[in-house]
């Protein structure tokens, strides 16, 4: 009996051993009960801590109860709202929170990290800049413009010579408090240790949990044969490259970090290019952020693809929404409570109806549902055009020239897998 009884523990425990999460690479994570995903959130702390919440991984004081649950948060925390510092320090925070309980936080990086770093400040707030500054800030600002002017009036003395007498108010406009020690927390040419540099080196272009491939923009026919690994790789080595105009992946906009043809946008995938993903990685999902959904957590491509930047930031209506997996399946979170998403194209009324439900005062919502039913399902979606409009964003590689293609044009048809040519 006791003999039986050792054997019975034993199994027990192998299999518990069996179901734990555990590590494959350093891009592959297996075995894990429950992952919540969240997509961009541009500078809006307050409802980063409400998804949170929403979700079930935080206590009221903000500190990790979600026990062994895995977060990805898929890029996009700069840029447009004021706390950007404040989310990533806290994330950093609930990182080792996370791990102590045998959980884990997953960041990765979008296309407005890379711009942080390599210097593209265009949709940089004030406050951001703001919340770098101290009490040296003002003495630090005018070292830098002295410097700045010195190096001028030697490379470019003829420019030196014809600035106008306004020229120190507009540079000071340009280059607020903080302004400076932003730059070197986050360019390495400023500070090869800069704090916000190594977090973002830190971050992964994408990753796999279980069977799901988790990337900010998508991943086009032009990166469908990479490893996971690749991609991050191919994106570290250009962060700390030191040719600044050599950007390459992290400004190609058929790139991870800015594509968005697996959200309906030209040029937009072909379903056997995410099939062609899918098996490449091993996987039954793609999740994407970087395109506003407008408020609702969505699926294309019969469930293969997921987006999930419902446009949380108040830059973006704030619309707080989550994806959900666990052995039950796949679920959309939202403030109110959340709703299965549905096995294929054709349950995508009817999930649309309840997610209005919820939302009744969501115009985006409302006008996608009135699309859907009418469209039939069209290829792409206009409401989905609507959305990527709203984004506001264009790739920022002056070698290639152009941005992203008009959602009118209609080039000629990628290939499946892999460059053509």
């Amino acid at each position: 009996m006791r003999a039986v009884l050792i054997v019975v523990v034993l199994a027990l425990a192998q299999a518990h051993a069996s179901a734990a999460p555990r590590q494959i690479d350093d891009h592959h994570w297996e075995g894990i009960e429950r992952i919540v995903a969240v997509g961009d959130l541009h500078g809006d702390f307050e409802n980063y801590m409400a998804v949170l919440r929403a979700a079930g991984l935080v206590d009221e004081r903000g500190r990790w109860s979600g026990g062994e649950a895995h977060l990805v948060q898929t890029g996009d925390i700069p840029d447009r709202g004021p706390d950007t510092k404040k989310i990533i320090e806290h994330m950093v925070r609930l990182a080792r929170q996370a791990d102590r309980r045998g959980g884990r936080v997953h960041n990765l990086m979008g296309n407005h990290e890379a711009m942080n770093v390599y210097g593209d400040l265009r949709y940089v707030t004030p406050d951001e800049f703001e919340a770098f500054a101290t009490s040296r800030s003002e003495r630090l600002r005018d070292r830098y413009f002295e410097m700045f002017m010195a190096n001028l009036e030697e490379r470019d003395p003829e420019r030196f010579e014809s600035l106008p007498d306004d020229f120190r108010q507009q540079w000071e406009a340009a280059h607020p408090p903080g302004w400076v020690e932003h730059r070197q927390a986050w360019n390495p040419r400023w500070n090869a240790d800069g704090e916000m540099f190594e977090w973002v080196m830190a971050t992964r272009v994408a990753i796999r949990l279980n069977d799901l491939v988790f990337v900010h923009g998508g991943i086009s026919s032009v990166y469908c044969a990479n490893s996971l690994e690749s991609l991050t790789g191919q994106a570290r080595e250009a962060l700390r490259g030191d040719e600044p105009d050599d950007l390459g992946i992290l400004v190609d906009e058929l790139g991870p970090l800015w594509y968005r043809g697996l959200s309906g946008v030209t040029p937009e995938a072909r379903p056997e290019t995410v099939d062609a993903i899918l098996e490449q990685h091993e996987a039954r999902h793609i999740v994407v952020g970087h395109t506003p959904t407008g408020g609702v957590v969505w699926p294309r491509y019969d469930g293969k693809v997921i987006q999930i930047d419902t446009g949380l930031s108040a830059a973006y209506g704030g619309h707080v929404g989550y994806l959900e997996v666990t052995p039950d399946g796949l679920f959309a979170g939202y403030r109110s409570g959340r709703v299965p998403l549905p096995a294929g194209d054709d349950g995508r009324v009817a999930y649309l109806e309840r997610v209005a439900r919820m939302h009744p005062d969501n115009d985006s919502i409302a006008e996608r549902l009135t699309r859907l039913k009418a469209s039939s399902d069209r290829k792409p979606e206009p409401e989905d055009r609507a959305a990527t409009d709203a984004a506001g964003e264009e790739p920022t590689d002056a070698a290639a020239g152009e941005p992203a293609e008009a959602d009118d044009v209609r080039p000629a048809p990628a290939p499946i897998c892999g460059r053509s040519g």
